[in-house]
C-alpha cells in the first residue's frame, strides 16, 4: 500500500509542476500579447499624427496656392464649385 501511495504522490507532484509550469506559460505569453498591443497601438497613434500633420500641411499648400492664384488674379481650380460637364446625348 505504502508503495502505492508513494507512486501517486510522485504523480501528483508532478501534475502539479505542469500545472505551475503551464500557469508561468500563460502568463509570459500574455504578458507578450500585452506587449504586441501596445506597440500596435503606438503605432496605430503615430500614423494618427503623421496624418494630422499631412492633412493640415495640405490645407496650408491648398492656402498659399490660393492666395498667390488672387495675387497673380488667376481662376482658383480649388474652389468648392465644380462645373459639371455636359453629358453627350447618345445618337
Amino acid at each position: 500500500m505504502t508503495e502505492i501511495g508513494l507512486s501517486m504522490s510522485k504523480k501528483i507532484e508532478k501534475m502539479k509542476v505542469k500545472k505551475q509550469q503551464a500557469k508561468e506559460n500563460h502568463v509570459v505569453f500574455h504578458q507578450k500579447f500585452q506587449a504586441r498591443i501596445h506597440e500596435a497601438e503606438d503605432s496605430m497613434q503615430a500614423q494618427h499624427l503623421i496624418i494630422e500633420a499631412l492633412v493640415e500641411e495640405k490645407d496650408s499648400l491648398l492656402q498659399t496656392i490660393q492666395g498667390l492664384q488672387e495675387a497673380n488674379n488667376v481662376p482658383a481650380p480649388f474652389d468648392d464649385e465644380w462645373e459639371d460637364e455636359p453629358e453627350e446625348q447618345p445618337k
